[in-house]
């Protein structure tokens, strides 16, 4: 089956908003002007920029969302924001799971669960992170956690068309180094096999699987080549928008 491939950005704590406005106009501007648009682009900047950066990309066909949400709708839930308040920014998805929030902020795949089951219910698209450490994937045990987090933090109301997945091993996030294709190309189609035991197989081979971790302009070609995986969530590298392009230009 052909997937539409997904270009997304994670500025996590990064930029200023005249640094904001500058990288989400440059992107929007070749993204608006792509005749042939073979891909969808999403960028998520920190929360405190959001509004600026969705004015700056606005009509250009570049998806705009946020970097994490509550699950909670509203209430005495200090320093959170709700999806809905994503929503009425003007956001189109939120990033939940991200490897750096389990780890810095102890999240669970039971938590991770309930924020993408309030962003689906706020009308977000969601993006739910898992991968593995280098600890567990030395000691064999990648597919168990993997398996695990899909199994607890995908929504059983999940569909292809709100929800996608990224795998991230969290040894390869930064890094420069990433696993062997081989190796992606296991776990992706792992995930997918996930997914059809618990959304089922239709939806499983709609829904986009990205790969994230040290992606750059001169790895993207090969890993985006790979059947099971259909874009990538991409780090550093989307800080600048020259190699955040050249990734996507990659796309075939």
């Amino acid at each position: 089956m052909t997937r539409r491939k997904l270009i997304a950005g994670n500025w996590k704590m990064n930029g200023l908003k005249a640094d904001g406005i500058a990288l989400a106009t440059a992107v929007a501007e070749k993204y608006k002007a792509l005749e042939d648009k073979k891909f969808d682009m999403f960028i998520a900047p920190p929360f405190t920029i959001l509004d600026a950066v969705a004015d700056a990309a606005k009509n250009s066909g570049v998806w705009v969302g946020a970097q994490d949400c509550s699950q909670f709708e509203k209430g005495a839930h200090t320093g959170d924001v709700s999806p809905l308040m994503l929503k009425d920014l003007g956001c189109g998805g939120v990033i939940v799971g991200h490897s750096e929030r389990r780890a810095d902020h102890f999240e669970t795949n039971e938590l991770v669960n309930a924020k993408a089951t309030a962003a689906l219910a706020a009308d977000l698209g969601v993006i739910i992170c898992v991968g593995e450490t280098l600890a567990e994937r030395e000691a064999g045990k990648t597919l168990d956690v993997v398996g695990a987090q899909v199994r607890g933090s995908v929504p059983l109301n999940a569909t292809a068309g709100k929800v996608v997945i990224a795998y991230e091993p969290v040894w390869a996030i930064g890094t420069g180094k990433i696993p062997t294709t081989a190796e992606v190309e296991e776990v992706h189609a792992f995930i997918r096999s996930e997914l059809a035991k618990l959304l089922g197989q239709d939806i499983a081979d709609k829904m986009q699987i990205l790969y994230g971790g040290s992606v750059k302009p001169s790895n993207a070609a090969e890993l985006l080549s790979l059947s099971d995986v259909d874009g990538a969530l991409v780090g550093g590298a989307s800080l600048k928008a020259d190699d955040f392009w050249a990734i996507a230009e990659t796309v075939k």
